[in-house]
């Protein structure tokens, strides 16, 4: 990244925390990354593939190729033949987007199972050769899965807020070249991390006023890893200790949606969570989009 910027080793670290981390191989492809995660969570699950009902695949909407479906690519792969197979793009915020309408789908229909699949390729989105793209020098790839049921699930979604204020709706946008789309920013506006700590806390206002629950009822307060400044902010403007969320900047970038299911994994393969435990997950997208989810950890 210094060599093709021309940013300093120092200032690139200050963006990404860690001197290496996980992006897609030459002709490697974030779909076989997304069936490989589905494949472990059904193997540890045991359940059919007749019996999933929807398989929705959840990211940026820049898939491995342009006017096709890797939701159904995935469930081909993996046997799944009787599901609604789709797409939902919402970029960071996609993955827990897709929770949710994977929840209503199953609260319509007669499937007892929902596949969500986060996939994105946000490494070959980036421009390396911009300086102005620095922010985004920490973007990587760790496609993941979750599987949506009515009963015995590890984790209980109880509520979210979320919300979109369409005046960042062009911050970012992407430029084809020699077909490939990069992110850019557009212009100078100041102001997200201000609207980062508006909204962030106004939706954990939302869901615990829901819940009739206060912050000390949280045990975690998750967040996607795309600024460790940020992060840390937030944690102090809510009164919230660092040991009550998790940090993974040391050793992987923003992984996009997957952040936050990776998270959820560390948090369970450590044995933190106890039964009843209260998790809050913020997550935000380009657009720009804030959302909070409230899940209980009912256990293993």
């Amino acid at each position: 990244m210094h060599a093709d910027s021309g940013v300093s080793v120092a200032d690139i670290l200050a963006v990404t925390h860690t001197s290496e981390f996980p992006v897609l191989g030459e002709h490697e492809q974030a779909w076989e990354l997304a069936a490989e995660a589905a494949r472990a969570v059904l193997a540890r699950t045991g359940v059919s593939p007749d019996d999933i009902g929807h398989v929705i695949y959840a990211g940026s909407g820049e898939w491995d190729l342009p006017f096709w479906s890797p939701a159904a690519k995935v469930a081909g792969e993996l046997g799944i033949g009787r599901a609604h197979c789709f797409e939902l793009a919402n970029f960071c915020n996609a993955g827990m987007t897709a929770v949710r309408t994977g929840l209503n789908e199953l609260a319509l229909g007669a499937a007892p199972y929902a596949l969500v699949l986060i996939g994105d390729r946000l490494s070959r989105l980036v421009d390396y050769t911009d300086p102005d793209s620095k922010a985004l020098f920490n973007f990587g790839d760790a496609p993941a899965a979750v599987l949506l049921g009515r009963e015995d699930c590890a984790f209980e979604v109880l509520t979210s807020s979320m919300r979109t204020d369409p005046s960042w709706a062009d911050y970012y946008s992407g430029d084809l070249e020699d077909s490939q789309v990069l992110m850019r920013r557009r212009g100078r506006r100041q102001g997200l991390g201000d609207a980062y700590l508006e909204n962030f806390p106004a939706r954990v206002d939302d869901v615990l006023t829901a819940l009739d629950r206060t912050l000390s009822d949280v045990s975690y307060f998750l967040i996607n890893q795309g600024d460790k400044g940020m992060h840390e902010r937030l944690l102090d403007r809510l009164g919230l200790p660092a040991e009550r969320s998790v940090f993974s900047y040391d050793r992987l970038g923003h992984m996009g949606g997957s952040d936050l299911l990776i998270a959820l994994r560390e948090l369970t393969d450590h044995k933190r969570l106890e039964t009843g435990d209260l998790l809050l997950l913020a997550s935000s997208g380009m657009g720009f989009t804030w959302g909070v989810t409230a899940v209980e950890y009912r256990g293993r």
